[in-house]
């Protein structure tokens, strides 16, 4: 079956590189490889020193033991090294999955996390995140009830997005509870750990479950996203055994200089983990003092963890076509809720960038021209 269009992928083609004002990115603010270089003296030497041959095709030993160093019960050989967090997912569902398999997908979640199932077939089932007075939240005896005699994948993303919402430890001991109950995996997208806006440091998935498999990726939360590298960590060895070969017709390998780069920002994980958080509270300061002004246009819930929060907005005009102006007449780009098949006015917006307080003017700007307030 042929896949259908990525539309989030759609519409930052279109926007992304031409728009001035961003104010929908999920990755945090980037740095330069100069900058990455300076955290280790003797690192710039190294790297212009690197053979560009080919790498292992599991990554690099330092590398893997570097994200193995991110969990409490994994080594390197719990880890294989993937091109971003894309290629893990398509070759994840794809050795997975078979057409007559039922998976259950936490909702609203990022495409691919869903969609290629579908496009192998499986039946799909959301799993939806619901907003109240208090924030979003989840109803796990639901979650249960959407488990057929057929299931064979439960697919979690937490920190969300778009929602911001993260599962406390708590309930994740639930889900795994009722997994091991009906014999079934856990494919969970972590890709924003690190970026607790609470506080909480929660556990991964993978260390907690034996059918559990974690996505992570130096994308999100360390901001370096131009060096495609991501993982999946398992204790299911038969499982990256199937990885491994599914890779010889994917990525084959990473890019060594890449590779390089992701091992020193992980020796320095803290350091940069903790700039990129301090620029989101900093930001969510400014962003919950502009939704006080307009408490009837906006419902705003801060983020549990992560860069980005689900906002909705009380018009009359569909979102698309509202999101659509915005960034044709003012340049600030939103994601409407629509490029994640998702019903109500909703917009995601982004808490990461060090130009977020002028965007945010910009598209204040514009609800005062158009009189949305």
């Amino acid at each position: 079956m042929k896949i259908k269009d990525f539309e989030l992928e759609v519409f930052f083609t279109k926007y992304e590189f031409n728009i001035p004002y961003l104010l929908t990115q999920s990755d945090c603010q980037s740095i330069s490889i100069n900058e990455l270089l300076s955290y280790r003296d003797g690192a710039k030497e190294e790297f212009l020193n690197l053979s560009l041959g080919y790498t292992e095709v599991c990554g690099a030993p330092k590398l893997r033991q570097m994200v193995s160093s991110l969990y409490t019960t994994m080594d390197e050989s719990n880890i294989l090294i993937h091109s971003g967090a894309q290629e893990a997912i398509f070759n994840f569902m794809n050795i997975f999955l078979n057409k007559e398999d039922h998976i259950i997908t936490q909702y609203p979640i990022y495409q691919s996390l869903f969609e290629v199932a579908a496009s192998i077939g499986c039946d799909t089932s959301k799993w939806m995140l619901r907003q109240n007075n208090e924030g979003w939240y989840t109803d796990i005896e639901e979650l249960e009830n959407l488990i057929k005699p057929n299931t064979k994948l439960i697919v979690l993303n937490s920190p969300n997005n778009p929602t911001g919402y993260t599962f406390k430890e708590e309930e994740l001991l639930k889900i795994i509870e009722i997994a091991k109950k009906h014999n079934i995996y856990i494919f969970c997208d972590e890709v924003y750990k690190g970026l607790e806006v609470d506080n909480i440091k929660r556990p991964w998935l993978a260390d907690l479950y034996q059918k559990g498999i974690s996505l992570g990726v130096m994308s999100k939360s360390y901001g370096l996203a131009g060096l495609r590298i991501g993982w999946v960590a398992t204790k299911d060895l038969d499982i990256l055994d199937k990885l491994t070969k599914m890779k010889h017709y994917t990525s084959i390998c990473s890019s060594a200089p890449s590779e390089f780069l992701a091992t020193l920002a992980l020796e320095y994980s803290d350091e940069i983990l903790n700039k990129n958080l301090s620029l989101i509270k900093r930001n969510l300061k400014i962003a919950v003092q502009f939704f006080k002004k307009y408490p009837t246009l906006f419902k705003f819930n801060a983020p549990m963890a992560g860069p980005v929060g689900f906002i909705k907005m009380n018009i009359e005009e569909p979102i698309n076509e509202f999101c659509d102006k915005l960034v044709k007449e003012k340049g600030v780009l939103l994601l409407p809720s629509n490029i994640y098949f998702y019903e109500g006015q909703y917009f995601r917006m982004g808490f990461s960038r060090d130009n977020f307080d002028i965007s945010l003017k910009k598209f204040e700007e514009y609800l005062i021209e158009k009189k949305y307030v």
